[in-house]
């Protein structure tokens, strides 16, 4: 939530925590008793914008008031960025993977608090939120061993004393846009690839998750002091779609990485497109798993139900279709149904619990809004579809995951090719692998997509030209919990940007051909003659 400049006298004064809040707060040593917080960072923490406020997804407490940029708090810290950027590519690569390396033992010592702030400000589960971090500490192990590979390459020459190099610069100043979702990690993916590469990072977290990137930063400014380097290294902005157009528009920033919805999306690439940037795009994703009659029920429902049900179905890699063989469908669902009906829901830092709030009471309205829809087009909801009305969840955004049968198998109707953010699986029957593809292939949006089978054809057909045309192709493995060793992104209007591992960090450098003659000749490309 923002609120105005003009809105924050009411709000001023010393703020009352529960104890459950202020305890994860102080061991990040956030300040629990300062009316507002400062959200801007670039070596010193300031901030006189708009107020942004935390809200605690499950008990509605207001967890702080932040402080985010003014205008010229942006363009100074942008500024600063630029400064920082130019130390920043005279350290050798393998002195900034040291900095990586020390920024993940710090990250390490506080991942569990760390984890508990993300279950706290976004919601999702205990176990969720640790994992999250530790996906920040595993890039850093594996940025700082790419600090001493990120390598160009020789390629020969037709012309004699000649050689030609493709070499890897930094390219500057990097814009990270990241959602609530992943609060942590996401920035963890592109600064640590950005880092080892010798690129200042700016980061504009969502507004409703100011807190996580407050203690990240935090993390990260102590390790950049230690060595002596400017803060700006690794600027913070918090703020609204203000500062985040900024970001976008700006030409002191080559390359804006953002993860977000496909329209908010399409406006971004569009105008980074516009000056000439390069963007990576992390958008939608309408995730399908198909399940053919020879699969291992046994591994495949739960997994089904981690996809649909884990991070209240808001994750990008959620399983938000599910196609069955009619073979096996009546078995499939009456498992998966027992699964729903048990899942332990309640307060995300408790353990046992699966299933948390959704983010923002706004998010509660997408899920209903999208709930009647089904029902008014003949769906039938076989489970769910509705608010928990426990007295005890009444003041969290709580809904009950839902599994539905729509009345179509049109892949075109909205019902199939539109992502909504939350706990819902709409299942169809198919009798053929073919059609499965194509209903899969069928939708706007290309993350990820699972099948599940144990015939040797159906895999090669599945991961060939035939197959899948999402980013992410899985066999015997659900659409939800990439590792970071592999590039992870998406296709068609997921974006088609690659994070994380595998060949992402060539995204973050600038490429030069440089061809070297060492000969006492100057022959010219192709054998053209232009002596005179």
């Amino acid at each position: 939530m923002i609120l105005s400049r003009n809105a924050v006298c009411t709000l001023r004064g010393a703020r009352s925590l529960s104890t459950r809040a202020s305890t994860i707060l102080s061991a990040l040593d956030i300040p629990i008793a300062a009316a507002e917080l400062p959200g801007v960072y670039d070596g010193q923490w300031s901030g006189s914008g708009d107020v942004l406020e935390s809200v605690c997804p499950t008990t509605g407490e207001v967890l702080a008031r932040v402080r985010s940029a003014s205008p010229h708090e942006l363009h100074v810290a942008l500024e600063k960025s630029k400064e920082a950027y130019l130390h920043l590519r005279t350290i050798p690569a393998p002195k900034r993977g040291e900095l990586l390396r020390q920024i993940r033992e710090a990250l390490s010592a506080k991942r569990d608090v760390l984890g508990a702030l993300v279950s706290l400000e976004m919601g999702k589960i205990k176990t969720e939120g640790i994992g999250e971090v530790q996906e920040f500490v595993d890039i850093c192990d594996y940025a700082l061993g790419l600090s001493r590979m990120m390598n160009g390459r020789v390629v020969a020459s037709e012309r004699p004393g000649h050689t030609i190099l493709e070499v890897p610069n930094p390219i500057g100043v990097v814009g990270v846009l990241t959602a609530f979702n992943f609060p942590v990690a996401v920035y963890g993916w592109n600064f640590s690839l950005s880092l080892a590469a010798g690129n200042a990072n700016v980061w504009k977290p969502s507004p409703s998750t100011p807190l996580c990137s407050i203690a990240v930063t935090k993390i990260i400014a102590g390790v950049l002091e230690k060595n002596g380097l400017p803060g700006a290294i690794s600027t913070l902005i918090n703020g609204g779609k203000d500062i985040g157009e900024a970001i976008v528009e700006s030409r002191d920033i080559p390359l804006v990485s953002f993860t977000g919805s496909e329209a908010v999306g399409r406006v971004v690439g569009k105008a980074v497109q516009s000056r000439f940037g390069k963007s990576i795009l992390e958008l939608g994703g309408n995730n399908a798993s198909i399940i053919m009659p020879d699969a291992d029920l046994s591994l495949a429902v739960p997994a089904v139900f981690f996809g649909a049900v884990g991070t209240a179905g808001q994750r990008c890699t959620s399983t938000r279709r599910l196609y069955l063989h009619r073979a096996i469908a009546p078995k499939f669902l009456d498992t998966l149904q027992k699964l729903y009906s048990g899942v332990c829901v309640g307060d995300p830092l408790v353990e046992g619990t699966l299933l948390g709030p959704l983010h923002t009471s706004a998010a509660v309205g997408v899920y209903s809004n999208a709930v009647q829809r089904l029902r008014e087009s003949g769906a039938d909801i076989l489970t769910g579809g509705r608010k928990y009305d426990q007295v005890a969840l009444s003041q969290g955004n709580f809904v009950q995951p839902t599994i539905t049968i729509p009345k179509t198998t049109d892949p075109a109707d909205k019902i199939w090719s539109t992502e909504t953010f939350a706990p819902i699986l709409n299942v169809c029957f198919f009798d053929e692998l073919e059609q499965a593809i194509e209903w899969n292939n069928a939708v706007p949006q290309g993350l990820s997509s699972s099948l599940w089978t144990r015939d040797l054809r159906n895999v090669g057909k599945w991961i060939g030209p035939e197959g899948s045309d999402a980013g992410i192709v899985n066999v015997n493995v659900g659409t939800s919990g990439a590792e970071i060793g592999a590039a992870f992104g998406g296709n068609k209007s997921t974006g088609w940007g690659r994070e994380s591992g595998g060949d992402a960090w060539k995204q973050y450098v600038r490429w030069s051909a440089c061809t070297v003659n060492f000969s006492d000749a100057a022959p010219l490309a192709q054998g053209v003659d232009f002596s005179t």
